[in-house]
């Protein structure tokens, strides 16, 4: 059980790590910080839940039990978290933000010392790792903690359950979906968690044993619904910025052929980019380093080589669109020769003023469709080998 419960932990850690990438901007960022806060403490409150874990704190603080005063607490402030999150989300005036999460915080720090001095008053010698809910669901101030902290995480749920019902009829794509995980997830706690506890412990006060509610369905009712809540959180916040890479990664192989053409182009020194980088960044050095080789050719593009390339993509049915970068990348590749060539003709007189402009490759887009005509047009394949150039004058 405790394995099962430490990787629910683990998970919960290394998602709030992977939204937490960079803690100078998420800092400053109430969306992003209370959004790792509630998925720290989500993943605490299983890692505090664990036998082996509440058999340490019992053992180190010397007091049976300490560890269910404890877990309640973090469940509280998990609580809690939930709801500021939920607030940031909504957001609004700041103010009228603040003061929300104000009265958030008041109500369950009072909950959480409620749940302390409970049990400070209560008479819990004997230590219950699994089953201390119904083993003292009849002993005085231990029956209110227990259903104290029961109540407010149950609070919490039904409240949250509601404005997520309201707020997805009011938004579309990939926030409502992530806003019906949410509510599935806390359906699921709200049955299948605070069901079966509060069963468990009522069947106790009616002098009836279904114990077996309280340790086996509703630990794992509460690991389901905390990773659907989770992915709720996370998925409208982490999915573009994924969907953002993967494009990047296909991107970056679609510039392989022009890349491939331009990277023998003497250009300015640039300092190496970083070894590990994402596919984002990978993409812009090697923009980058395509619009540095464009802009060094710039002097050796040839406009009638441009202009008779133009007229031979048109000739073999390309259209007007598609013959512009097929004609510019004839028009690269050509300089790009011209280059390489130990006596490089010079592209002057008046038809040969039309230089290569970068800024109209300047989109990532553009350079693509730039890269695909180069690497898949017989007439850019001409002008490699130097028959538009004859052709042209």
């Amino acid at each position: 059980m405790s394995l099962i419960v430490y990787t629910i932990a683990s998970l919960f850690t290394a998602t709030a790590l992977l939204v937490f990438r960079r803690p100078r901007l998420a800092l400053r960022d109430p969306l992003t910080a209370s959004t790792c806060m509630s998925i720290f403490l989500g993943g605490l409150c299983f890692f505090c839940s664990a036998p082996v874990t509440l058999g340490a704190v019992n053992h180190l603080t010397r007091i049976p039990n300490f560890g269910a005063p404890m877990t309640y607490s973090v469940i509280s402030a998990y609580s809690a978290s939930l709801l500021i999150l939920l607030i940031n989300w909504r957001g609004g005036p700041a103010e009228r933000v603040r003061r929300q999460a104000v009265r958030v915080i008041t109500v369950y720090s009072l909950v959480i010392i409620a749940v302390i001095t409970l049990f400070a008053l209560a008479d819990a010698p004997a230590e219950r790792l699994r089953d201390l809910d119904t083993y003292y669901a009849n002993t005085p101030y231990m029956r209110e903690m227990i259903v104290l902290y029961l109540l407010g995480h149950g609070a919490c749920a039904l409240i949250t359950i509601y404005v997520c019902l309201r707020w997805s009829r009011e938004v579309t794509g990939i926030l409502r979906v992530g806003l019906r995980l949410i509510m599935a997830g806390l359906a699921v706690d709200v049955t299948g968690f605070e069901g079966a506890k509060l069963t468990a412990v009522a069947a106790r006060w009616a002098g009836h044993d279904l114990d077996r509610l309280s340790t086996g369905l509703a630990p794992r009712a509460a690991a389901l619904g905390a990773l659907l809540c989770a992915a709720g959180f996370v998925l409208p916040r982490l999915l573009p910025a994924a969907l953002a890479q993967w494009h990047s990664v296909w991107d970056y192989r679609a510039l392989g052929p022009l890349w491939a053409e331009l990277r023998g182009v003497p250009t300015a020194p640039k300092p190496a980019p970083p070894r590990w980088l994402l596919p984002r960044g990978r993409l812009y050095y090697r923009e980058l380093r395509i619009l540095d080789a464009l802009l060094a050719l710039q002097s050796r593009c040839d406009g009638r080589v441009r202009e008779t390339a133009y007229q031979r993509a048109r000739a073999q049915g390309s259209p007007p669109g598609e013959a512009h970068f097929i004609a510019a990348a004839a028009m690269v590749v050509d300089a790009a020769r011209q280059a390489r060539l130990p006596h490089p003709a010079e592209s002057a007189g008046p038809e040969g003023t039309d230089r290569l402009h970068t800024a109209l490759f300047s989109d990532t887009r553009e350079l693509v469709r730039l890269a695909r005509a180069l690497a898949g047009s017989p007439v850019v394949e001409a002008a490699r080998q130097g028959a538009a150039r004859t052709a042209g004058g």
